[in-house]
């Protein structure tokens, strides 16, 4: 009787790996996230830690996960919507982006921002909505 020996599949580098990098693909279909963000997601979905760091080195090396320009991309989308800059760098925070990564960014996008103009712009839209109302109120 002969025994051949049988090849053990690490499973992280079998079709987990490659469902949990389709996963993460999801995810950043619907719009760019941060490193934290993916693996948080990615820890509730129960992936093991090892299969979730190949999966998100996998996606560092092919320019898909930049914490970076995520960092850029939700200050001007926010930034657009009159939040101010501190709310949005509290936001960058909480989706676990590094503090040195929020202050470039913050640094770049301050020339052009102004405060005082965001202010302008909501009162402005505020008595838009309450042009109707009596004079009294």
């Amino acid at each position: 009787m002969s025994f051949s020996k049988r090849i053990v599949k690490n499973p992280s580098s079998d079709g987990l790996l490659e469902k949990a990098k389709a996963y993460a693909f999801l995810l950043l279909k619907f719009r760019l996230r941060s490193e934290q963000e993916i693996r948080g997601r990615m820890k509730q979905k129960k992936y093991p830690p090892e299969v979730i760091g190949a999966t998100i080195e996998f996606l560092q090396k092919k320019k898909f996960l930049d914490d970076a320009a995520f960092t850029r991309a939700w200050m001007d989308s926010r930034l657009k919507r009159s939040l101010g800059l501190r709310r949005v760098k509290n936001e960058l925070k909480l989706k676990g982006v590094n503090a040195s990564v929020i202050e470039q960014s913050v640094a770049a996008v301050k020339d052009d921002y102004s405060e005082d103009g965001v202010v302008a712009d909501l009162i402005r839209r505020k008595l838009q909505t309450m042009k109707a109302l009596d004079a009294r109120k």
